[in-house]
């Protein structure tokens, strides 16, 4: 989902809760992220991987200026050969979760035993735990904040991730660049809302 999309889908949502819920849930990733100098690890389930919110994280930093925003993708099954390094981090990563470093699991279908076991152990360990998901109990109760998509057909999980990774970027400015900074990101915004971002996963 491109930069018009998604303020397409802002302006269909405004008056309703999911602008505010996504901003908010964004800004506490941020703020977990930044001062910390990144340490973002992101996981799904067993049978979700979360690709797309990744490659999505990985342009907002880009974009915004804000290279904290990079997430290390989790993976459950990570190819014995072959694989490249940003694609063969297995699970053992959220087991050396430490404080300092966040981790946000993406879970459109329950999470399962042996990932929440992980979790709380990362949560022990003093990473904070953030969580995107349909609403599992076991899951929130580990999460330090949490956003569950609604159960009806008119905000999916999907949806809910692009709006977060938007407002991820949009919600802090790039480096100072002297007195041509606001031409800049105008240049730049001007690029985003007319070419597709690239596909990097």
């Amino acid at each position: 989902m491109d930069a018009v999309r998604v303020a397409l889908l802002r302006e269909v949502l405004a008056g309703t809760e999911w602008l505010g819920a996504t901003r908010r849930f964004a800004g506490t990733l941020r703020s977990s992220v930044v001062p910390h100098g990144g340490g973002l690890l992101l996981v799904g389930t067993q049978a979700y991987e979360p690709w797309h919110l990744a490659a999505h994280l990985v342009d907002e930093a880009a974009w915004s200026g804000t290279p904290e925003l990079t997430p290390t993708l989790v993976r459950h099954q990570v190819p014995a050969e072959g694989a490249a390094a940003h694609l063969a981090v297995g699970l053992g990563r959220i087991e050396a979760a430490r404080r300092g470093e966040t981790l946000l699991v993406i879970a459109p279908d329950a999470p399962g035993d042996a990932l929440l076991e992980r979790v709380h152990d990362a949560r022990r360990a003093g990473a904070t735990v953030l969580a995107l998901d349909t609403g599992d109990r076991d899951l929130h109760s580990l999460a330090h904040e949490a956003l569950a998509a609604p159960a009806g057909p008119e905000l999916s999980l999907d949806t809910v991730q692009h709006l977060v990774s938007a407002a991820a970027g949009e919600n802090s400015l790039p480096a100072a660049r002297g007195r041509h900074r606001f031409r800049d990101r105008l240049s730049r915004l001007a690029d985003q809302l007319t070419t597709p971002p690239p596909v990097r996963w």
